[in-house]
């Protein structure tokens, strides 16, 4: 059997199609930028992985050697014309791949969007990647869809903090347009589907759930579902750009990923069903209560498979992962302690630590420092985490990105808070003799220009004070769980 390319594999949707197609029986190759961004994924080990990068053709053809279908699930969301552009370049380059490689299929995954409206960037460059696709050689199956209900999706994390958060809610004209979500295990079951229904092939297929509602509706819901009783004041402007930097400031998602929802609503998001209907019978769409109630249960038992904060949607772009070396202007500080425990427990202690339980030490600064990068347009502290206490590369812990996880020695962190240059923070955990472990914590900041050199060193006495009291709790944090084992 030829394998299966599935482009995104590290995003919200791409991570969750590799297990269902593993399940149908298909072999997968999954092409990412970086392998390490997959470790600690369950299924690593059952599928192949091509390293390399959609504009680069010698990698991308490796990639789609032998291959008999694809999943193109990649764009970016970071906005603007640049990012726009960027997304049909690789569409061109992926067609281009793929036409030489004589594959039998695409797979795409598009947006919902009434083609008369005035369409923003991010929403163009997804209907003209679909266009570049759809005229290639290779039969092309697009399916477009609104917005996806689903535990860690950008949708359902906005509805829940911002119902959670407040009582009173004043309400712009967005709240108040139809959409027709859809959960994100139908989406799934069309784009598993796909693959053996030969009708689908150079077909656009609409698709969404079993309710129409409004974003107010949804949210609505979501109070009835938790016990609270939340309050709308509708007002009669539009707003978008306001409205994406207030759900900005007040939950997790940046105002980059809560726009394209907004702008879906404005641009029409309600799906012509009936070639999904016909082509995919079998498939009953959920209505979205259910949908919601299932995405509650996964939360509430941390069963979240992946979260849209996966991506590397960042203030600082989706540059590659960089691989730490000391060198010339590399500042860098370092701290150790010797402890009379096995590795193990120092390792669950530093792995343990943002999201719900925070920092250990002097957490109060770490929250300043998260509403002052949400007021430059950051990422800001409240990203969390998405297990409280397993952890893997590549996903978001508060404002940084997990860059690299050892079992039980080592996690390195890098800062997505806005900083003038690059930053690191890195633990490891070292067996010594004796059954000892040296904990040793490193800060590592590379300054970009005169900025960078004056943030290091204007904040260096409130970053040294911070850091040495973190080891000594993470040392503490580390004595309680072993006390317990």
């Amino acid at each position: 059997m030829k394998p299966i390319l599935v482009t995104g594999a590290t995003g919200y949707i791409g991570g969750r199609l590799v297990p269902r197609l593993l399940e149908a029986g298909y072999r997968v190759r999954c092409l990412v930028r970086d392998r390490e961004r997959l470790c600690g994924r369950p299924w690593l080990n059952e599928v192949e992985v091509a390293e390399g990068d959609v504009l680069d053709p010698g990698s991308l053809a490796a990639a789609l050697q032998d291959v008999s279908a694809a999943y193109f699930l990649i764009h970016g969301m970071q906005g603007g014309l640049t990012t726009a552009a960027r997304d049909v370049q690789a569409a061109r380059a992926f067609t281009a791949a793929t036409e030489q490689a004589r594959l039998d299929r695409i797979v795409y995954l598009g947006e919902l969007a009434n083609p008369s409206a005035r369409l923003s960037p991010y929403l163009a460059s997804r209907r003209d990647t679909g266009t570049v696709l759809r005229n290639g050689r290779v039969p092309l199956t697009e399916f477009r869809a609104g917005m996806v209900v689903g535990s860690g999706s950008a949708l359902f994390e906005m509805i829940r903090y911002v119902a959670e958060r407040q009582p009173l809610f004043i309400c712009p004209r967005w709240w108040f347009v139809q959409a027709q979500p859809i959960a994100i295990r139908d989406v799934l079951s069309y784009l598993v589907s796909a693959l053996e229904v030969p009708a689908s092939r150079d077909r656009t297929i609409e698709i969404g759930g079993a309710t129409r509602l409004t974003y107010a509706e949804m949210l609505q819901g979501y109070a009835r579902q938790r016990g609270l009783k939340r309050f709308l004041i509708p007002v009669p402007v539009y707003a978008p750009r306001l409205s994406a930097y207030w759900v900005h400031m007040v939950t997790p998602i940046h105002w980059r990923v809560v726009r394209p929802l907004i702008e879906g609503l404005h641009a029409g998001s309600l799906p012509q069903a009936e070639a999904a209907r016909e082509l995919f019978p079998q498939i009953e769409p959920l209505d979205f209560a259910t949908a919601l109630h299932l995405a509650l249960g996964r939360v509430q038992s941390d069963e979240i498979e992946t979260s849209w904060t996966d991506a590397l949607v960042v203030s600082q772009g989706d540059s590659r992962p960089v691989t730490l070396t000391v060198s010339e202007g590399m500042m860098i500080e370092a701290r150790r302690l010797v402890m009379d425990l096995p590795p193990d427990p120092v390792f669950r202690a530093y792995t343990g630590l943002g999201g719900e339980r925070g920092w250990l030490y002097m957490n109060w600064t770490w929250e300043i420092r998260g509403w002052i990068d949400k007021l430059v347009g950051g990422v800001g502290l409240r990203r969390g985490r998405r297990h409280p206490d397993e952890i893997r590369p590549g996903e978001s812990l508060d404002f940084w990105r997990v860059e690299a996880v050892e079992a039980g020695r080592r996690l390195r962190l890098r800062a997505e808070m806005k900083v003038p240059g690059k930053a690191w923070l890195e633990f490891q955990s070292i067996p010594q003799p004796e059954d000892k472990t040296l904990l040793t914590q490193t800060a590592y900041f590379a300054a970009r220009g005169l900025a960078g050199f004056l943030y290091w060193y204007l904040l260096y006495p409130i970053h040294g004070f911070i850091f040495s009291g973190m080891i000594r709790k993470i040392a503490e944090q580390a004595r309680r769980l072993a006390a317990i084992e």
